[in-house]
């Protein structure tokens, strides 16, 4: 069971624009969903920027952010894609990669410089992002007589707003089908719900626990 918050992403591509001593630092950061669908878009985005002198990335990719890469391109080691790549994990964000392309502006800015100069460019560009958030819930699902599922819904209806639960459409029937998705650690207050509501007669079925996306 899914108990801990997961790493959130984003909800679309976000480009940022950063200038330090005549140095442009250009950053995409890019919502993906896999390492090869992080290449595909570092490949391009060379191709779109060929003058640039760098292209430092920093990518993580999976629901739990297992998956991590890093690269300096041509940048002395650890001034690139290191604090690139820990500003992702420190921003707690997965499924996407960070490129960001240099123009040298002639001016040296020194390790200390660098790691400042890619650690801000990410950063600033995930302050623009609209952030999704990774949510586990958990499906119940619960046969009513029609005669109690008006009552049962209405209550089901505010049982969820106060749980951040999710309520999903009746199906309508012999008997009337209700469903509902909880985070995995209020399965059984839902289920206790549902039986206080019904008197013990009607028993709410554990289904799947999946990861949704909740813009916020």
């Amino acid at each position: 069971m899914i108990t801990r918050a997961l790493p959130a992403t984003i909800a679309a591509s976000v480009e940022h624009r950063l200038v330090i001593k005549k140095s442009v630092f250009l950053t995409n950061v890019i919502p993906v969903t896999s390492v090869e669908a992080a290449d595909d878009v570092v490949a391009a985005i060379r191709k779109r920027h060929w003058d640039a002198r760098h292209h430092c990335t920093a990518l993580v990719v999976g629901v739990e952010a297992d998956r991590q890469r890093s690269s300096d391109d041509g940048e002395p080691a650890g001034t690139a894609g290191v604090p690139m790549l820990g500003v992702l994990r420190q921003r707690h964000v997965t499924d996407v990669v960070a490129v960001v392309s240099r123009w040298f502006g002639g001016v040296k800015l020194g390790a200390g410089g660098l790691v400042r100069a890619y650690g801000s460019a990410v950063s600033a560009a995930l302050d623009e992002a609209a952030w999704v958030d990774r949510v586990p819930l958990t499906s119940l699902s619960m046969d009513v007589d029609q005669a109690d599922a008006g009552r049962v819904l209405s209550s089901l209806h505010a049982w969820c707003a106060r749980h951040d639960a999710v309520l999903d459409e009746p199906t309508y029937g012999a008997v009337v089908t209700l469903g509902l998705r909880v985070a995995p650690d209020s399965v059984e207050a839902a289920r206790a719900e549902v039986a206080a509501l019904t008197a013990g007669a009607v028993e709410a079925h554990v289904g799947d626990t999946l990861i949704v996306d909740r813009r916020r």
